[in-house]
C-alpha cells in the first residue's frame, strides 16, 4: 500500500479526525465546567481520565453509526496511530509536575502536550489542518501559561473551544478533498 492510499484510508475511516476532535472537545469543556463549578482538582482528573477515553468513545460512536472503526490490517499507518496515541499519557506526568508548582499551569501544559501530539497527525492523515490545530493549542497554551497563569480554568475553556472549532475545520477539509 502506498502512503497516499494509507492516508486516504485514515481520512475516510476517521472522517478526517472530526469525531475524535468533537469527543475531545466535549471532554475538555466538561473538564473545564467541572473545574469551574466544582473544583479545579476534580476538573483536572476529569480531563486526565476522560482523555484516556477519547479513542474508545470515538470508536464506539463509529460503531453505533454503523461505520467501520479501525484501519485495514494492510495499512502501515495503523502502527503509527497507536504510537501517537500513547504519547499523551506518557508525558501527562509533566503536566502534573507543572501543576504542583502552579495550579494554573495544568490546562496550558496539557494544551502544549496535546498540541505537540497532533504534529504527526499531519502525516498520518495527510492533512495540514492538523498543523494549524497543533499550532493553535501550543501557542495558546504557552500564552496562557505565561500571561495568565493564575487563571486556573482558562486553558480548559480555550483548549476545549479550539478542539471544537477544529473538529469542524477538519470535517470541512476532508470534505473538500
Amino acid at each position: 500500500m502506498v502512503i497516499s492510499d494509507a492516508q486516504l484510508e485514515v481520512r475516510t475511516v476517521y472522517l478526517g479526525g472530526f469525531v475524535g476532535q468533537l469527543v475531545a472537545a466535549v471532554i475538555w469543556l466538561s473538564s473545564a465546567a467541572i473545574a469551574t463549578f466544582v473544583d479545579p482538582t476534580t476538573g483536572f482528573w476529569a480531563l486526565a481520565i476522560g482523555g484516556a477515553a477519547i479513542f474508545p468513545l470515538t470508536q464506539a460512536i463509529f460503531r453505533l453509526a454503523g461505520r467501520r472503526a479501525i484501519l485495514g490490517q494492510q495499512n502501515p499507518l495503523g502502527a503509527l496511530a497507536m504510537q501517537i496515541a500513547f504519547t499523551v499519557p506518557l508525558v501527562l506526568p509533566v503536566a502534573g509536575a507543572a501543576t504542583l508548582h502552579r495550579l494554573g499551569w495544568f490546562y496550558p501544559s496539557c494544551m502544549v502536550i496535546v498540541g505537540a501530539h497532533y504534529l504527526p497527525f499531519v502525516f498520518l492523515y495527510g492533512m495540514k489542518t492538523f498543523a494549524a490545530l497543533a499550532a493553535a493549542l501550543i501557542c495558546a497554551g504557552f500564552a496562557i501559561g505565561l500571561m495568565a497563569p493564575d487563571e486556573v480554568v482558562l486553558g480548559g475553556w480555550v483548549g476545549g473551544s479550539i478542539l471544537f472549532a477544529f473538529a469542524f475545520a477538519l470535517l470541512a477539509a476532508v470534505r473538500m478533498g
